[in-house]
């Protein structure tokens, strides 16, 4: 197994560029701020930009925690890649990431210089310090998996593909807001949850008003809804209920990267229509 670093200051925007220099140099997987990602999924790993605090990001970018090495390990075993590419802050800290995995020591360093310009870091730079955005190199539902309760936008990038000019694959990558960044925290009300929820389940059809909706928060971000619409008459109440769960764990998973646990809807009453013509059989 070959390992090869890219190394580079704390948002110099060496995430943003991983995927596409694992392509070109044919690294299977990259190990990024305490994560294993290949492709278009997360392996393993506890992504560093999760900690409520900077020491424990540091402590997770550095996997100093023995289960997440045992994870990674494991991960890397059963994939048994031919190379690796570890981003890091330093070559020292590439290296130090290298004995913990158990891994060879990088065989080349790349810097960040190497593959942006200066102009570009100067972006990068002022993203992360202005709006304090860390990007992982991982498509948004991967991400959301790891960052329940935080917004994570999506962000295109393109891979050339070889020996076919003209021609691009597109790849996604997450942009978040960690939570040990002096920008504070976003939480989203269940208010708010509510609304999203109520607004889902107004335009699915025979549903005449959402009624009262309940919202539980777990620990962990996981969403519990209960909602009791009122339904039109002559509309079949299973499909109206089913179209309800569906189109309320779409908005509200879409619009705020929660994950929604279940969607539990129980019509209490009916509403009828002034003319018979107003209802659908």
């Amino acid at each position: 197994m070959e390992v090869i670093s890219l190394v580079g200051p704390s948002g110099t925007g060496k995430s943003h560029r991983a995927t596409n220099i694992a392509h070109r140099l044919d690294a299977q997987v990259i190990i990024d701020d305490g994560l294993l990602i290949q492709g278009n999924r997360i392996l393993a790993g506890t992504s560093a930009k999760r900690q409520p605090t900077r020491i424990g990001a540091i402590k997770s970018a550095l996997f100093m925690d023995d289960n997440q090495v045992l994870e990674i390990k494991k991960a890397l075993l059963d994939l048994a890649p031919e190379r690796v590419l570890i981003l890091g802050t330093s070559k020292d800290m590439a290296e130090r990431i290298a004995v913990r995995l158990e891994l060879p020591a990088p065989s080349k360093v790349l810097n960040i210089e190497d593959v942006a310009s200066e102009k570009e870091i100067r972006k990068a730079r002022f993203l992360r310090s202005q709006h304090s955005k860390h990007v992982i190199p991982a498509p948004t539902l991967e991400v959301k998996r790891s960052f329940p309760g935080t917004l994570v936008d999506p962000m295109q990038v393109f891979l050339k593909k070889r020996g076919i000019p003209g021609k691009k694959d597109w790849l996604e990558q997450s942009i978040v807001r960690p939570t040990f960044t002096s920008h504070g925290k976003l939480s989203i009300s269940n208010n708010a949850l509510a609304a999203i929820a109520g607004h889902a389940a107004s335009a699915v059809s025979g549903v005449s008003n959402p009624g009262k909706i309940n919202i539980l928060v777990e620990q962990e971000g996981i969403v519990t809804i209960d909602i009791f619409p009122v339904v039109t008459f002559g509309f079949l109440l299973h499909e109206v209920a089913a179209e309800i769960q569906k189109r309320i764990k779409i908005s509200v998973e879409e619009s705020t990267g929660l994950q929604v646990k279940m969607v539990n809807v129980q019509v209490k009453s009916l509403s009828f229509p002034k003319n018979k013509t107003d209802a659908s059989v």
